[in-house]
């Protein structure tokens, strides 16, 4: 990032707080050569849904989960994630 004007020195952030509550950040940051970043270690906001699932699927679900070491729905999300990322890939 390319920054326009010098950031100040924050002695806690309530004083940072403060300042980014009156300032314009574009006045300190070129956000057109901003990087997207992935905080790939913090634990995602889940919400709760109703999936309904045929019973033998769940039962073959639970004994690839058995075989795995994981728990079933954590393996259904890495199931639904990897072919997520499969379709945007292919739409690319």
């Amino acid at each position: 990032m390319t920054y326009k004007k010098r950031v100040p020195v924050f002695k806690n952030e309530d004083e940072e707080r403060a300042f980014w509550a009156k300032e314009d950040t574009t006045d300190y940051v070129d956000w057109s050569k901003a990087k997207k970043l992935t905080f790939s270690n913090l634990k995602p906001s889940t919400k709760t849904i109703s999936l309904r699932l045929p019973e033998f699927l769940l039962d073959e679900l639970k004994l690839l989960a058995h075989k795995r070491d994981v728990p079933y729905q954590s393996l259904i999300k890495m199931f639904l994630k990897d072919r997520v990322n499969q379709e945007f890939r292919q739409s690319v």
